[in-house]
C-alpha cells in the first residue's frame, strides 16, 4: 500500500503522516517504511547542526504502522494510544535514514488493540516497544 492508499485509512496528513508505504504479510505482520526527510520540522531544533529524530517521533512512526494492522476497522474512527510500554532506544535515527518498521498485533479486547513493534535503520534496531490503542 503506497502513501495515497494508506491515507484512506489514517487520518494523519503532512507533516504528521509518518508512513510512506506498508505491506501486511500472510502472517499479519506489518512491514512499513518511512524515509526521514532532511527538512523535517521535528529535526530543525533537535538539534541544530546535529539533527536527530526524537524518540517520541520514532514511537509515532511505529504507532501509525500498528494502526494499519487493523486498517479496515479504523475507517471513520480515531486511534487513541493508551500505552507505550517497554520502549527502548538502541541507535540514533537521522535525516535521510530509511526507517523500516515491523509491527504485530498481539491481542484485541473490545475496541482495544495491543501490538509490538520494532524500528530498524540499515538492519540496526533503533527502537522497539509495546503499543496499545483504542478505536473511538
Amino acid at each position: 500500500m503506497d502513501r495515497d492508499e494508506l491515507m484512506k485509512y489514517l487520518p494523519h496528513r503532512a507533516p504528521m503522516l509518518l508512513v510512506d508505504e506498508i505491506d501486511i504479510d500472510a502472517d499479519g505482520i506489518a512491514h512499513a517504511k518511512y524515509r526521514v526527510k532532511e527538512d523535517e520540522y521535528f529535526c530543525m531544533g533537535h538539534f541544530p547542526g546535529n539533527p536527530i529524530v526524537p524518540g517520541v517521533i520514532q514511537c509515532e512512526i511505529m504507532a501509525q504502522s500498528c494502526a494499519l494492522l487493523v486498517k479496515d476497522e479504523i475507517v471513520g474512527k480515531t486511534t487513541l494510544y493508551s500505552g507505550i510500554d517497554n520502549v527502548r532506544f538502541k541507535h540514533l535515527v537521522k535525516p535521510g535514514d530509511l526507517c523500516e518498521v515491523t509491527a504485530k498485533l498481539k491481542a484485541k479486547r473490545g475496541n482495544m488493540f495491543f501490538c509490538e513493534a520494532q524500528l530498524h535503520v540499515d538492519g540496526k534496531l533503533c527502537c522497539k516497544g509495546d503499543l496499545s490503542f483504542a478505536l473511538v
